[in-house]
């Protein structure tokens, strides 16, 4: 308990320190901002500050918080601590500084951050790149959610399956092509309250059964789960790749332009974009201490799957009929990821394809083939367990891809204005040293993305080098960026 209470004083200490501290480099001010320069109905509109930090929340913090922290905590308690210091140091400051680059140029797409910090060959890899990410991603985020409900189904069938992922398919649709403030803007505000309510309800049942007379200490681990740490994998890489949320993760740099093009004022910024991550942090430290007491109280269900696990955790802590809540909680995190993965998947291929986003038979006509693909998907993955097991792997893997080159991209954009870049040059080495560590080590095999299977040390060696470099030429870009702004 010491190290969880601890890693959550963490996260609430950083975010008015060194939160502080990257606000004051980025220097918001009084310009104006994309929501009021671009304002076009649809993707560029005015919304409250409330509303902005509720729907930049639901966006980011999808099922990795708790899908990857239940999978992640059997890597034993240093979680609590590499969850709120990587988040602090990394998560918080990719998603801040890539919101602040959207909303200084007009509310651009990753894609086109890319496109100015790292090239254009870099920019045509990641273009095409995060397309297929963000497919997994919704793909994902409609099998996790539809089958959580299925779970929540007293008598369960097939049918009920393909029932709830056609009606969580078709909402992704609608709130896609409709106009940000009237789907996403007005159903967030009851989303986010479940979430907060269920969450914060989980969190205050595992701190009160702590410190009941006579509990055990559910949040040590047990002979058997010491057992099966070595079957993890070194916790660098592969502790890294397990969380894929709440500690760092790329695919929040897609859905930071959403919000930016919606906020009045920059000075708002770092309680949005920072903010909401830390809160994403707490989010996954809560979820990993139940996922640690129910492992440590029922070792049988280290053999489970993630989303059993999650069950038998708000039951347990929760009672049968108020842990429905705090599943209900987790469904409506994976909804709303995936409905805005979608539309940032519009937007960016809008943006790519210079494709205007006024009407509404545009908006359709370049959804129609996105649509295809996604039932292809879904058909697919949806074809056995294994099916689904490597579509997790590799949008995880994919995702830390993402975090480390718009870590990169952010790092060349501060050497160009001028900026401590340090703030994200020495996380962007680290996210690289860990994805490439994990190419270069792990196994071959469609379950897992294609490794070399090299042996660890010299992956480290071989990671390390490349990171180094990858450093070398960010520094030298951003400063040649520099020079051509003066010139």
């Amino acid at each position: 308990m010491t190290l969880f209470l601890l890693g959550i004083v963490l996260l609430v200490v950083g975010y008015y320190t060194y939160g502080r501290v990257v606000e004051k480099i980025l220097g918001p001010d009084n310009r104006e901002t994309p929501a009021i320069a671009c304002r076009d109905g649809v993707d560029y509109i005015v919304l409250p500050h409330w509303k902005n930090m509720l729907i930049q929340l639901l966006n980011i913090a999808g099922v990795g918080p708790v899908i990857g922290v239940i999978l992640g905590i059997k890597f034993g308690p240093i979680v609590f601590l590499l969850i709120p210091i990587g988040n602090i140091l990394g998560g918080a400051v990719h998603d801040f500084v890539s919101g602040m680059i959207s909303m200084r140029n007009q509310g651009c797409n990753l894609p086109k951050q890319i496109q100015m910090t790292l090239g254009k060959t870099y920019y045509a890899f990641m273009t095409v790149f995060l397309c297929v990410i963000l497919l997994l991603v919704v793909t994902v985020f409609i099998n996790v959610p539809a089958n959580l409900l299925v779970k929540l189904m007293p008598d369960a069938n097939p049918s009920m399956l393909w029932g709830f992922i056609g009606l969580i398919f078709l909402y992704y649709i609608l709130a896609t092509l409709f106009p940000v403030d009237k789907i996403i803007g007005k159903i967030y505000p009851l989303f986010g309250a479940m979430l907060l309510i269920g969450t914060a309800l989980l969190g205050g049942s595992l701190v009160w059964s702590y410190f009941q007379p006579g509990a055990v200490n559910f949040l040590s681990m047990t002979e058997e789960m010491k057992a099966i740490v070595p079957a993890q994998g070194p916790i660098v890489p592969c502790l890294f790749v397990t969380i894929a949320c709440g500690i760092l993760s790329g695919f929040h740099a897609t859905q930071s332009p959403i919000v930016a093009r919606t906020i009045i004022s920059e000075h708002k910024a770092k309680a949005v974009f920072y903010g909401m991550m830390v809160l994403e942090g707490v989010i996954a430290m809560i979820w990993a201490a139940g996922g640690m007491a129910i492992y440590h109280l029922f070792p049988e269900t280290l053999a489970m799957d993630p989303n059993t696990v999650l069950i038998r955790i708000s039951e347990y802590f929760l009672g049968k009929n108020v842990g429905i809540l705090a599943v209900v909680a987790v469904i409506v995190l994976a909804i709303t990821t995936g409905d805005t993965a979608l539309r940032s998947l519009r937007m960016s291929l809008a943006e790519v394809l210079h494709i205007g986003q006024t009407s509404l038979f545009s908006r359709l006509a370049l959804c129609f083939p996105v649509i295809l693909v996604l039932v292809g998907l879904l058909v697919w993955s949806n074809r056995d367990a294994d099916s689904f097991k490597v579509l997790w792997n590799y949008f995880a893997w994919g995702n830390q891809v993402l975090a480390a080159s718009t870590l990169w991209g952010c790092t060349v954009w501060l050497i160009s204005q001028r900026k401590a870049f340090w703030i994200t040059l020495f996380p962007a080495l680290f996210m690289t040293f860990v994805v490439l560590s994990f190419i270069f080590w792990a196994p071959g095999g469609l379950k897992l993305p294609q490794g070399l299977n090299i042996p660890l040390i010299p992956a480290y060696a071989l990671a390390g080098t490349v990171s180094l470099l990858m450093a070398i030429w960010a520094i030298w870009r951003g400063r040649k960026m520099l020079k051509k702004e003066q010139e």
